[in-house]
């Protein structure tokens, strides 16, 4: 079966021959499609069989131009296009010339060599970097990237390193971050009260030290500060996660090696590549029976967050340890990422027991990427270092941005925020910034937006906002802008999905998330749209219930769960015993079923999001979550990946309502007669996986686009890929862009880029230019 794929490439990859090179491999692959260089690098589409199609990405690392070096490489699938032949196109130029500034990169094979080497004079050193690896984003103050215009500008190169600097020969020439043991940045260890303990060369085994009595480090990396313990140690984890005030969510987990990763964890071909890219982000695996690594570093989770180290300090600590660690962000919870070690010194106090930094100033906070494998495609739940601010769709008409807007820039949603700008035909999607709920993360998001504005000289622009009047990102486009535009929540995941997919045609929109506010004013959750090539028009959604106390229930799950129940059984509530699952006191149902009654602080929701959370609670599962999602996680943790049946449900056609009383009836009769909880989910899957397949035919799609925070649950995507290709219905799904509020503001743009001016104006609360400042 034919499949046709798209390839981003960066890096030295123009002048040395490369375009000759890809075209003579497809040739000897028959593979069809083309070859161009434009402002990113090189861009590529083929055509083949799928042995063939990963043959080229293969002998394309393995057997380039000896001049060449590939620093970034993204790929993803598209529908077929029919090329008959393969070809070399003229270069593409989108506009004016654009200067990318590359993602920061892991440290390469050939300075791992040398920080390893005795007689190499960076032995052992912590910052080693070629042109092949290092800093690049989070050292940049301006373009273009020259040394002067980095934070390196601080370290006077000394003659050795300026003569590798200056020589083309050198794996350093032009290395803006170049630097050695008598010109470069340097180590500091402090405890907690601020008072220096050592420098330079002590600093790593000392702290090394440190970490195997069980304290808690907090270490400067390259994008920020990761708070560091033994993962092998309990208590130590224990006490980060009550100083963080992270009761339960999973920590991230740095291994000294790849062995040391598959001791712990399964690792296929594909993760283990993925694992050991450039990138090097984390990569979400399967966790062995036999593993060391302490219960509490990821509670009553099936998967562990893996990553190797990426930066030439990662290293040096790792090979000393020789264990792994827990490596989370430097914050508290809810709070963006320290950077700064004056600032670390004061947020993290009382958290960190020591703090290992150095002086070499980070400009811009960044994230580790987490990727998933789905379908044997790497899907990106969040993209931060190693991928941002690489543009994710390219070769845009720019004079069809012009035309309309100009430069256009979207402020995302409220949670997992990203800010998202279009310049000379590129979209690009900022790192991850994170939950907009404190004022530090609100400072966070200001600070991104005009450093990107600033960075890549945006003037004039037009913004994008989601329709929420409340969130963070919406105020800020209503206080400071004359115009701007707001998209709603669910459109934008689906418009985000289908411009990442290139998706022609007509298909059907499936939008399932938590929350985002509605086109009528209630919160949508669960929503049907038929998305063609410029409208999304709303087809239908689940059965709304009223949520009480509104946000409040994202947490205390028992909300949506007598919500739900409300909406059913109304005043059989009162007799709660014979409902199976409850656990409230007499005192709390009466309080919430009068609250339900006189519709007191409820919100009216059609939430799949909040449909998980019920469930989880009846099935006792999660009694109530500590972090947003994580009712629905261990549902589908806890589900029998083999169980076949499903629950009944309606489609209500005149109403366009999604009816799951039938369903939920069901349920509760499982539950009286005890079946097990790992039937009852798994049933409850098939049977939404059901529900998208039979709205699919209803509506008479051939294609099926999936996007929203509920389709992070692999259980779910995967059942309902399956399901539909074996029914020939194409779906689509995220790969590059995350699913969940990290890819709405990269969907309000790919939503703007198919509408005018005019169409915009006619649509609402759908789209609206507001004239308010």
């Amino acid at each position: 079966m034919k499949k046709r794929m798209q390839i981003s490439i960066q890096g030295i990859v123009q002048g040395v021959g490369f375009r000759p090179f890809i075209y003579k491999l497809a040739s000897q692959l028959n593979i069809n499609g083309f070859v161009l260089n434009s402002n990113s690098g090189v861009f590529i589409e083929i055509e083949g069989d799928s042995v063939s199609l990963q043959n080229f990405l293969t002998r394309l690392h393995s057997e380039r131009p000896v001049h060449c070096e590939i620093t970034n490489l993204e790929f993803s699938y598209l529908d077929i296009y029919g090329y008959k032949n393969f070809e070399i196109k003229e270069s593409y130029c989108a506009g004016n010339d654009l200067t990318l500034i590359l993602p920061d990169i892991a440290t390469c094979k050939d300075c791992l060599n040398e920080l390893y080497d005795p007689s190499n004079r960076r032995y052992l050193y912590p910052f080693i970097n070629c042109t092949n690896c290092g800093p690049r984003l989070s050292i940049i103050h301006s373009l273009p990237y020259d040394r002067p215009n980095t934070s390196m500008k601080l370290f006077k190169m000394c003659d050795k390193c300026k003569e590798e600097y200056e020589n083309p020969d050198n794996r350093r020439f032009h290395a803006q971050p170049i630097s050695c043991y008598d010109c470069g940045p340097t180590l500091s260890l402090f405890n907690s009260a601020s008072a220096s303990l050592c420098n330079n060369l002590e600093v790593i085994k000392k702290a090394v030290q440190l970490i195997k009595e069980g304290n808690i480090v907090a270490i400067k990396g390259i994008g920020g500060f990761h708070l560091v313990v033994d993962a092998t140690n309990e208590k130590a984890i224990l006490r980060l996660r009550q100083r963080k005030s992270r009761e339960e969510k999973p920590f991230a987990l740095m291994f000294s090696n790849l062995n040391q990763v598959k001791q712990a964890c399964a690792v296929d071909e594909l993760e283990e590549k993925i694992l050991c890219s450039v990138q090097s982000p984390i990569v979400l695996l399967k966790k062995k029976m036999n593993f060391l690594i302490a219960k509490s570093a990821a509670p009553s989770n099936p998967y562990l967050g893996a990553m190797l180290p990426y930066s030439p300090l990662h290293h040096l600590l790792m090979h000393e340890l020789r264990t792994p660690i827990v490596a989370t962000s430097g914050n508290l919870s809810e709070e963006p990422i320290c950077y700064d070690e004056i600032e670390a010194l004061n947020r993290l106090h009382g958290i960190a027991d020591f703090f290992l930094v150095h002086n070499r100033p980070i400009v811009r906070p960044l994230d580790d990427s987490i990727i998933k494998i789905v379908m044997n495609r790497p899907m990106l739940l969040r993209r931060a270092r190693g991928f941002a601010p690489l543009p994710i769709i390219k070769q845009i008409n720019n004079s069809i941005l012009s035309d309309k807007y100009g430069n256009l820039v979207a402020l995302g949603a409220h949670q997992k925020n990203t800010i998202s700008f279009i310049k000379n035909g590129n979209i690009f999607v900022s790192q991850h910034i994170g939950d907009l709920s404190t004022l530090e993360a609100n400072l966070n998001f200001e600070n991104v937006y005009n450093d990107y504005k600033n960075l890549y000289k945006i003037d004039n622009e037009n913004v994008v906002c989601d329709l929420h009047p409340d969130y963070t990102a919406t105020k800020f486009a209503k206080t400071n802008f004359q115009n701007h535009i707001s998209v709603q929540h669910h459109i934008a995941h689906l418009a985000s999905c289908k411009l990442e997919n290139q998706v022609e045609g007509s298909a059907l929109g499936v939008a399932w998330d938590g929350t985002g506010l509605g086109l009528d004013g209630t919160i949508w959750g669960g929503e049907f749209f038929l998305c063609d090539e410029n409208s999304f028009k709303h087809l239908a959604q689940f059965r709304r219930f009223k949520l009480p106390g509104g946000d409040k229930a994202i947490k205390d799950i028992r909300r949506s769960t007598i919500g739900i129940l409300f909406e059913c059984y109304g005043d059989q509530l009162k007799s709660f015993e014979k409902i199976a699952g409850i656990r409230y006191s007499n005192k709390e149902l009466k309080l919430f079923f009068n609250i339900l009654q006189k519709n007191i602080n409820c919100f009216t929701t059609s939430s799949v999001g909040r449909l998980f959370d019920a469930i989880s609670y009846l099935l006792g599962i999660v009694e109530k979550s500590s972090f947003e999602g994580q009712a629905a996680m261990m549902l589908e943790y806890a589900a029998d990946p083999c169980e076949s049946s499903s629950y009944p449900f309606n489609f209500i056609a005149d109403e366009e309502i999604i009816d799951w009383e039938p369903m939920l009836d069901k349920i509760l009769e499982d539950i009286r007669v005890k079946k097990s909880p790992g039937t009852i989910s798994g049933k409850f899957h098939n049977t939404l996986v059901e529900i998208i397949l039979y709205m699919a035919n209803y509506f008479r799609q051939e294609k099926v686009i999936l996007s929203g925070g509920c389709f992070q649950n692999v259980l779910l995507l995967e059942k309902t890929i399956k399901k539909l290709q074996a029914e020939k219905i194409k779906v689509y799904w995220h790969q590059l862009v995350p699913t969940n509020d990290g890819g709405i503001s990269f969907g309000q743009i790919a939503y703007v880029l198919s509408k005018s001016k005019k169409e915009i104006n006619k649509q609402g609360n759908q789209n609206v230019f507001s004239n308010s400042r």
